[in-house]
């Protein structure tokens, strides 16, 4: 179906002008090509073609706009044509002639003709002329052209080529392809078939260009990429996949580092928290921290595993709080947070930092919130490098809301929900007779029960649920569902279901599926649950075949690819948010299993038939081991063709039988229309039939197909869930489209192409129109009732993501720039992410095709295609991908037998066609094959039309010779011990190979050599031999002398073709050289440098052929070189090499190097170096400067490497090769003139670089009275603003004190180095914020200063120009000023978050580092790293230039001939440096004790010092704090390698390396940057900022513009220095220690050194003040950091002046003080007891306190009895020494951890005090009533009544003015004490008076008071009523007071019924014997 448009002319245009035409149909536009200075007839004369997926309806139209076009503006409307096209579907052929219309509607003059078709479904089309295609050549090209170009996009300026450059490498197609004449041609065996062109012939375009002009666009011509395979990709053949060894399941290191904080709101009265952590299946638990409900731990732990990365990132990591764990209990569980480790890998910087987790309970899960736990969790695999934030003081108080420990984009409040997943069936189970009981059963009995009794596994979140066990079933029934209850969305993101077979030994997994949660469900505001089914699923694992022990078991577990099909299971899968507050929620997170209701079979589709036919059409590059035996090839869809498992002619599937249904008719019956009963027994052909392999060469073989290709054909019945992969395929095609685009973008980026972002417009206008094409196609086909909900919802999604991209990818168009592609270039691959996240399709139909090579029945090798890839569709875009093309598949070795070197070798290479589609649709399914075969049907299918053949006969073939212009390779591997090679190349086409020469030692052989295959038959149609020649494989092989030649990579490339009907002349022949990439494995190992040209023998043979000349060289035999129009033009250049020295050669052979030389070689010339007489004493070279001269392609791509060889020259003329190092690409060294029209060039005015506003004299030196009188002496002026601000400021604006200017004797260089790292954390907040790059960063100039209002201490912190202002100048100007700014004015230094070399590229800036390496490179798994082959260093460099010099570089100044372009350098004698190491501190080192801990010190290792400083070191710490300096006398070059490491101190045994980092000084010593002293911000003479350098900054700035020849400095006026022709201001004087002022230059000097990178010419940055991050390695494990060092290096001469002393950083010493607490009284107290007699309420109250961390020293007042109010009265008196760190905020404690342990060990901890009120009782434990935690830098201040205390004061929920002790020193007042109630809220418990007063440790000791009420200063009794006191003491006291006092009138009246009582009992007592007495008268 299409619809087909023809433009013809246009007239009656007005003007002259460049016209284009737009036609647009459905949204989709063309634009025609451009008609060049045409007057008034444009003559168009193109055909435009749409494929249509749906009808065309009768209301829609047509639209065809005219333009004139210009190249730089855009384009101007002439006037629009509009169509509606009912009368073309009435007719299918319409042509029109009409007049235009204009913007306005109305009509003008111009007037168009166009001619439309439509070709309906039935394949009718309207009758075209025959001379409308076949003779009109132009029609064909403009054609192709429409497709070629996809549109010229009006705006972009063509561009003008050089003739030679080939304009277009590619047929390919874009995404509306052109129209394939002969699409619908009548079949193959209609003899009326005329042969016209399928496809436009490749000169065509040549002509079309050529003709052309500039007029194409080179947005859409796609460019040659490197990777060239990607640049023809036609219409018969796919692209091959290059990576062939399986990534997955290969084991890989990684390491889980996990820091435990703290815990906060923990749920649970007094409780004695414990954190364990576990990691898959290890626990590691934290130190147990008594009574406290926000614990502070800070434990690092790590856990390292060796696992493949789909095991790793399953793993589930469990943080889980327990209450009082100990030996003998396990504690109770008070909540957990789980989250799989993928989650945090992929997360930025594979880590999240500082974050809090949300801990639930798993058991009640209507319970909410059980707490929070601070962390750190970081996942780092081998070669990942972490930036860890920079560990700093953390004073930012701690939001904990929005620092939740989730990944972007989960909501904060996860509910809990439940998952089920429905398991209903399986099917097509293997056998699997594992167990050895089942086969004696089956001889004794001959039970013949199906083997295998499967049940269901699936493994969530940590959790396991499985289904019943079905006995013996093939075909197992379950209807069961599994239910998991977690948090939603949860935290990890896949689902493993597995089918078992158990077994009484051990079950073994079938097959195992991953469900991605992220696949099934999206979070969007129009997203869904995750849902899922009912629907299949295929699980593929090892292959069928039943031995006892199955090598690739792992396959079937889901680790690697599987190798075969194993069973499909239908499950389903839903989620159901909880409501956690309904009452009959089981609370428990138990995985259930329940029933599950059935569904219908139809409700995963209807069974349609399916056919899968496939054609080899050759086998090639057969492993030598399987060469001797007859080889088959299988192919297998799902159990379908499998012949060993015996299904090789399937059961047809019957429906299932209900009770009472007939027979149903069978299912073919009712197959498609014309092929009645010819398919009536379509037996399946699924393997071909054996053949013997003849040799191809030593190592290959092929099978001698010829012109007989064996056929295979299967059918099978699957669901027809064809639409969802048609919408995978849609989307797969535009992500193929969009990859290949951006591959040649960054290829034209790379190679310097012009207009890469013309290309990029292009690729993304195709991109947008691909969306919207998709938007059209997909949404039909709605109606499907076999649509899960996924499916729709899928749609849905899929339709909003690909609409939005569109829209984006239009806008982005629009911002394509010259100089933002790179940027916009990163934004198009996320949308290649997305897009190929979205094509994945997680509910399966059709199980993949697996084509197998069989040698005798044993299985050998597979390969595996997508089914998807390969399904046929009528709609061109839902089309597979391999679908009726010829594919190269490479068949690989199954499972781990893959692995490494053995995956890397080819065990049989396959042209394969296959189509599969619908059996009613298959009479096309030989339309892709080459044409000119007859086809040989098996007996039964004689003469039926659409039964397929078994084999196919080839009547047409063509001759042709292949030339292999092999040039040169690159950056080969390693593959001798030496670190060399001995390079040939292997050259496979069709079933010949031929070799290149051995090239000895060398990584980058210059082959030079042409290879002709001559004979080569191919088969099939000239034309289409044309567009689609077979692949050429090449092979890179390592010549050993002994054993076979070693695989050093491959590659693959398409020749040129060229028929022998044309001429050999350009555009097209000769072909270019490219660069082909060379993988090896999955890894790139180097490229190509060939070209190959493929020539067609006409009927007249060779003689027509291009000739072969060249002289054959004499001296290599008879070997061709590369013929001249195909080599390089080259140019004569000259090498200049500076050889500077060696360094750090090792041993070779055992023995030491003693007289090393460096030989250098570039195309075959070269230079030696002089020798080096001693190695030991000097390594350095006496000739510094060599050069010579060799002929270099003029194409700097194309320049052939440069090979550094380190040679050892032995006794008697030998010598050994040390090492070597190939400089792949010289382009860094080329010398480039400098571009003198550069601003910095302008050396003609003077530029003012001011570094401060100017300030008139005078209001210096008043404002230098007003601060003489200040107490702080700031060298830095205070403005006037700040004084405006403090007087603002005292009038009390702001409650918050004021932080005072600080004391210069307070400060120290740990004050300048918090400081510091303040800025550097805001500054990468900042830069997080505005998202600048750190480069950009480096750029801008000026940043403002963040002035919002902050969090925690509310210190705005500058940026860094601010700072700079700040410490240069009197002050930041006006306008500048920021209310917020509390900052103490502090010098600050430059903190690095890594190393100084990344900052100034290494300093490489003239003398550069070669490795020189030794060795086998290593593979992935086990070889060497780059690090084990090194085997020393060269130092030098090159300078490469065209040979006459420019003249003005020879004329300089001062110019000497010897040192060539090396001016300047200094000399390398030896020097004596003395090296002076400051190491600050580590962070996060890896612990090495058992405990978890680490007793670290420092070691230093330079030359022969090796400095160990064991006795300090620092007791079971993970983040130590060093503050040492070491001091080192070396002499460079001997010694320059500066080693620090951090050994982990162990008092038996040896002690072990934490980490190392190495620096190369030297490097640093020499380099312009001037590393030796850093530049400090300002110039001291005194004080915690004193100058180190022992020369000033005046002598610097002399010495650098001497070395530099640049004219100064010229200091004066006062404040004012000329360097060139910048003018430098600054400060003219300076203050000594005694405030006395005295004119000074250091000052202006300073800023010019700190602005040398502004001066012409010399200028570079210099490296300033500063503390560096170095990463510390253990070569014990590779590529993983174990921690980071804070240090810096300080360098100086020995010949100099010698510096001062070093810089005193020893860490600071806390200050001892103490803290006296008075607890005055309580209030508003619980009542929690009953009264004994009176049952009233009432409390016996004590309050608690400590100093967090100090728990052992709580201290208790005593109790206050019988309180019936809650008011207690203490007057009681608590004491608290402590030792405090003012810079860190934090108290330092010193403890034994246990009664083992050596010594003490160091705890930093905040400073919180804690004070809690209790109810003391005697029999039973006391019960806790509420608590308050204060941090005593920043807690509320106290209400001044307890009537003014209220909860909200803790909470933080209104604004509380907060105070700090250490400021205030005395604070008294109310504060109320929390607890948390039944639902986790909290209540006010209670409110206590108390007094804290802050003393220094000198001032307690002068002024001693008592603790509780004693002595000294006594504290008087409390005034308590006579009620509070123990009743069982006292308990005459407790009837007075209790019982008397409440109950008098109570038990008077009372006593009066006891004496009443009384007396009546006497009476009734003595009645009886009254009566007696009376009766007996007595």
């Amino acid at each position: 179906m299409a619809l087909l448009v023809h433009l013809k002319t246009v007239s009656e245009l007005r003007g002259r002008g460049d016209r284009i035409a737009k036609v647009t149909f459905r949204g989709q536009s063309f634009y025609s090509r451009v008609l060049e200075n045409c007057e008034d007839v444009a003559d168009f004369d193109e055909t435009f073609r749409w494929p249509v997926a749906s009808n065309i309806d009768r209301t829609e139209m047509l639209e065809i706009q005219i333009f004139n076009y210009s190249k730089v503006f855009s384009n101007k409307l002439i006037g629009t044509f509009r169509m509606v096209l009912q009368k073309v579907v009435e007719g299918n052929h319409v042509e029109v002639t009409d007049t235009l219309i204009d913007d306005n509607n109305a009509i003008i003059k111009t007037s168009l003709c166009v001619e439309v078709r439509y070709q309906a479904t039935d394949g009718t089309v309207g009758s075209w002329d025959d001379g409308d295609f076949l003779g009109d050549e132009s029609l064909q090209e403009e054609e192709k052209d429409s497709q070629e170009t996809d549109g010229l996009l009006p705006g972009s300026r063509p561009s003008s080529r050089p003739p030679g450059e080939k304009s277009f490498r590619r047929a390919g197609r874009s995404v509306f392809s052109a129209m394939k004449l002969g699409k619908n041609r009548p079949h193959k065996e209609d003899p009326q078939r005329q042969d016209e062109p399928a496809v436009l012939e490749m000169e065509d375009l040549d002509h079309l260009t050529v003709r052309l002009g500039d007029g194409l666009d080179p947005d859409s011509v796609s460019l040659a990429s490197v990777t060239a395979l990607t640049t023809n990709v036609s219409n018969k053949r796919s692209k091959p996949d290059i990576k062939m060894e399986p990534s997955a399941g290969r084991p890989m290191d990684y390491q889980v580092s996990i820091t435990v904080i703290e815990a906060r709101q923990l749920v649970g009265l007094n409780m004695d928290p414990v954190v364990c952590v576990e990691v898959g299946d290890d626990k590691k638990y934290t130190s147990m921290k008594e009574s406290t409900n926000c614990p502070y731990y800070n434990e690092y732990f790590v856990f390292d595993f060796h696992v493949s990365p789909d095991v790793m990132f399953d793993k589930i990591i469990k943080i889980s709080v327990i209450h009082s764990k100990n030996l003998l209990r396990s504690g109770t569980l008070v909540g957990s947070f789980k989250m799989d480790v993928g989650t945090v890998y992929s997360q930025p910087e594979h880590q999240f930092h500082h974050k809090w987790a949300i801990l639930s309970d798993p058991d009640d899960i209507s319970a909410g919130l059980k707490g929070y736990v601070k962390c750190d969790i970081a996942v780092v695999g081998k070669g990942d490098n972490i930036k860890t934030p920079h560990k700093a003081n953390e004073t930012d108080e701690d939001d904990i809301e929005g620092n939740l420990l989730l990944p972007e984009g989960v909501p904060p409040e996860r509910q809990w929900a439940r998952f089920y997943v429905k398991i209903y069936r399986a099917e097509g189970l293997p056998r699997m007779n594992t167990s050895l009981m089942a086969n004696v059963k089956k001889a004794f009995i001959g039970e013949n029960k199906d083997l295998v009794d499967p049940y269901v596994q699936v493994f969530f979140a940590g959790q396991k649920g499985k289904t019943s066990v079905q006995k013996s079933s093939y075909e197992p029934l379950w209807n069961e569902q599994v239910v998991f209850t977690d948090l939603f969305p949860p935290l990890c993101k896949r689902m493993k279901v597995q089918i078992r077979d158990s077994d009484k030994v051990n079950d073994v997994a079938i097959g195992t599926h991953f469900i991605d949660l992220r696949k099934i469900s999206n979070d969007g505001d129009k997203g869904f649950l995750p849902t899922l089914g009912p629907a299949w699923v295929n699980m593929y694992g090892s292959t069928r075949n039943y031995t006892l022990l199955d090598e690739h078991q792992d396959l079937n577990e889901g680790l690697g690819e599987g190798v075969s099909f194993r069973a499909r299971l239908m499950l389903a899968l839903a989620v159901e948010i909880l409501d956690t507050s309904n009452p009959e929620l089981t609370s428990s997170t138990e995985v259930q299993v329940e029933q599950a209701t059935p569904v219908s079979e139809s409700c995963t589709g209807k069974m349609e038939e399916f056919f899968l036919f496939g054609a080899f059409l050759e086998a090639s590059m057969i492993d030598r081991k399987n060469g001797d035996k007859p080889i088959t090839f299988e192919v297998t869809i799902g159990n379908y063709g499998n012949e060993v498992d015996g299904l090789s002619r399937p059961q047809r599937p019957q429906p299932r039988k209900e009770p009472g249904d007939e027979e149903e008719v069978d299912l073919i019956q009712n197959s498609s229309d014309d092929e009645g009963d010819d398919g009536g027994d379509l037996a399946s052909v699924s393997s071909t039939p054996p053949m013997r392999p003849q040799i191809t060469d030593r190592n290959y073989f092929h099978l001698p197909y010829l012109e007989r290709k064996p056929c295979i054909y299967i059918k099978s019945w699957w669901p027809d869930q064809r639409r969802r992969l048609y919408n995978a395929n849609i989307m797969d095609h535009i992500a193929d489209k969009l990859e290949e685009g951006l591959n040649d973008v960054q290829e034209m980026i790379k190679t310097e192409k012009s207009y890469p972002e013309r290309r990029l417009r292009g690729v993304l206008e195709e991109l947008s129109c691909g969306c919207h094409r998709f938007l059209s196609l997909a949404d039909k086909d709605q109606g499907h009732s076999s649509r899960t909900r996924l499916d729709r919802e899928r749609l849905k999604s899929c339709m909003r993501e690909l609409e939005s991209m569109g829209q984006q990818a239009r806008s982005l168009r629009a911002q394509v720039k010259r100089h933002t592609v790179r940027d916009k270039l990163r934004l198009c691959q996320n949308f290649l992410q997305k897009l190929r996240f979205l094509a994945d399709e997680p509910q399966h139909s059709i199980p993949d095709v697996f084509i197998w090579m069989m040698s005798s029945n044993k299985r050998v090798a597979y390969a595996r295609v997508p089914s998807k890839d390969l399904l046929f569709s009528i709609v061109e875009e839902e089309l597979g991908k391999d679908c009726a093309k010829v594919k190269t598949l490479f068949l690989k070795l199954p499972g781990k037998r893959g692995f490494g070197s053995a995956g890397w070798t080819v065990q049989a290479k396959l042209e394969l066609y296959l189509w599969l589609g619908l059996s009613k649709q298959r009479k096309d399914f030989l339309c892709g094959l080459p044409c000119g075969f007859e086809e040989v049907k098996a007996a039964q299918g004689l003469g039926l039309h659409s039964f397929p053949p078994i084999s196919l006969v080839y009547t047409k073939k063509q001759a042709f010779q292949l030339r292999a212009h092999m040039y040169q390779a690159r950056s080969l591997f390693a593959a001798d011990s030496s670190g060399l090679s001995d390079p040939f190349a292997r050259v496979f086409f069709i079933n010949q190979s031929q070799c290149t020469e051995v090239l000895n030692e060398t990584l980058c052989p210059t082959w030079d050599q042409m290879l002709v295959f001559d004979n080569l038959e191919l088969y099939g149609e000239a034309h289409e031999l044309r567009d689609d020649p077979p692949i050429i494989v090449i092979e890179i092989y390592d010549q050993d002398s002994m054993g076979k030649a070693d695989f050093m990579g491959r590659t693959f490339a398409k020749p040129l073709v060229k028929m022998a009907d044309e001429a050999y002349c350009p555009p097209r022949f000769p072909p270019q050289l490219e660069y082909y990439q060379i993988y090896r494995g999955n890894a790139t190992a180097g490229d190509l440098l060939a070209a190959f040209e493929l020539l067609q023998i006409g009927p007249a043979g060779k003689a027509d052929l291009p000739p072969i000349n060249g002289p054959v060289d004499m001296d290599r035999g008879p070997i061709m070189p590369v013929p001249v129009g195909i080599r390089p033009v080259l140019s004569k250049y000259r090498v200049e090499v500076l050889f500077w020295g060696l360094r750090d050669l090792k041993r070779v052979n055992l023995a030491q190097v003693d007289r090393p030389r460096v030989d250098i070689e570039c195309a075959g010339k070269g230079v030696q170096s002089s020798l080096i007489h001693n190695y030991k004493k000097n390594p350095n070279f006496n000739t510094l400067v060599k050069w010579f001269e060799v002929d270099l392609p003029e194409n700097e791509l194309l320049h052939p490497p440069l090979n550094i060889r380190v040679v050892d020259c032995r006794a008697f003329g030998r010598y050994t090769l040390v090492g070597s190092h190939a400089v792949s690409s010289l382009r860094r060294f080329i010398y480039r003139p400098p571009d003198r029209s550069a601003p910095n060039w302008n050396t003609t005015g003077e530029i003012v670089v001011s570094m401060e506003p100017e300030v008139p004299v005078k209001k210096l030196e008043t404002m230098v009275k007003l601060d003489a009188t200040s107490d702080a002496i700031i060298k830095v002026d205070v403005a006037e603003e700040e004084k405006e601000k403090k007087k603002k400021k005292k009038k009390g604006s702001t409650e918050e004190p004021e932080e005072e200017e600080p004391d210069e004797s307070m400060l120290d260089w740990w004050s300048k180095y918090f400081a510091s790292i303040d800025t550097m954390k805001e500054q990468l907040r900042q830069q997080e914020a505005s998202g600048i790059e750190l480069e950009e960063k480096e750029e801008m100039d000026s940043t403002e200063g963040l002035k919002g209002p902050m969090k925690g201490k509310e210190k705005a912190r500058a940026t860094k120009e601010e700072k700079k202002k700040r410490a240069q100048g009197p002050s930041p100007g006006p306008g500048s000023e920021a209310p917020e700014k509390k900052k103490p004015k502090i010098d600050e230094l430059k903190v690095y978050p890594k190393e100084l070399e990344s900052e100034f590229d290494d300093f490489e800036d003239w003398l550069h580092t070669f490795n020189l390496l030794r060795g086998k490179t290593g593979d992935s798994e086990d070889g060497a790293t780059e690090e084990e082959r090194t085997v020393g260093r060269f130092k030098g460099s090159l300078c490469v230039y065209k040979v006459p010099l420019p003249e003005d570089v020879s004329r300089e100044a001062g110019y000497d001939p010897t040192y060539g372009m090396f001016q300047g350098i200094p000399s390398n004698d030896p020097i004596n440096v003395l090296v002076r190491v400051y190491v600050v501190r580590a962070t996060d080192l890896h612990p090495a004790d058992i405990n978890g801990k680490a007793d670290p010190y420092i070691a230093i290792r330079l030359g022969k010092t090796d400095i160990r400083d064991k006795e300090n070191y620092i007791s079971k710490q993970l983040n130590p704090v060093f503050g040492k300096s070491f001091d080192i006398e070396a002499s460079f070059p001997m010694e320059s390698m500066l080693t620090v490491a951090v050994y982990d101190w162990d008092l038996v045994g040896t002690d072990d390396l934490i980490g190392e980092t190495k620096i190369d000084l030297e490097n640093r010593f020499y380099s312009k940057h001037r590393a030796t002293c850093g530049i400090a911000r300002t110039y001291s003479i005194h004080g915690y900022n004193i100058w180190r350098d022992p020369m000033k900054p005046s002598q610097i700035l002399t010495r650098l513009c001497k070395e530099g020849k640049v004219d100064g400095p010229h200091f004066g006026p006062p404040g004012r220095v000329k360097v060139a022709n910048r003018v430098f201001t600054g400060p003219s004087e300076i203050e000594d220690e005694n405030g006395q002022r005295k004119p000074t230059d250091e000052h202006v000097a300073l800023s010019a050194l700190r602005h040398w990178e502004d001066i012409p010419r010399v200028g570079c940055r210099l490296v300033p003040e500063h503390v560096e991050t170095r990463p510390l390695l253990n070569p014990d494990k590779p590529g993983i950091e174990q921690g980071r060092l804070e240090l810096w290096v300080d360098m100086f001469p020995m010949d100099m002046p010698a510096p001062g002393t070093p810089l005193d950083i020893s860490p600071r010493k806390p200050k001892k003080y103490e803290l006296r607490v008075i607890v005055w009284n309580t209030d508003e107290v619980v009542l929690e007891d009953d009264d004994f007699f009176t049952g009233e309420k009432s409390s016996d109250i004590f309050v608690r306190g400590w100093l967090k961390g100090q728990q052992e020293d709580k201290q208790d007042t005593d109790v206050h009895y019988h309180s019936l109010t809650g008011e207690g009265n203490f007057n009681w008196r608590y004491l608290f020494p402590f030792d405090y760190l003012a810079a860190e905020e934090k108290i330092v404690i010193s403890k034994k951890e246990s009664m083992f342990s050596w010594d003490e060990t160091e705890y930093k901890i905040p400073a919180r005090l804690t004070l809690q009120i209790w109810d003391a009782d005697h029999f039973s434990a006391d019960d806790f009533l509420g608590a308050i935690e204060l941090d005593l830098n920043r807690f509320p201040r106290g209400a001044k009544t307890a009537k003014q205390c209220t909860m909200e004061m803790a909470t933080g929920e209104v604004d509380v003015p907060l105070v700090s002790i250490f400021k205030q020193k005395r604070v008294k007042g109310w504060w109320p004490l929390l607890a948390r109630n039944e639902n986790d809220e909290f209540e006010l418990t209670g409110k206590v008076e108390a007094e804290l007063h802050l003393l220094t440790a000198e001032e307690a000791e002068k002024n001693p008071v008592g603790l509780a009420r004693n002595e000294p200063d006594p504290l008087e009794k409390p005034n308590r009523p006579d009620t509070s006191f123990i009743w069982f003491l006292n308990p005459l006291k407790s009837a007075r007071y209790f019982l008397w006092h409440t109950y008098r009138w109570l038990l008077l009246k009372l006593l009066l019924l006891l004496l009443l009582l009384l007396l009546l009992a006497l009476f009734l007592y003595s009645v009886p014997g009254y009566l007696a007495k009376k009766i007996l008268g007595a």
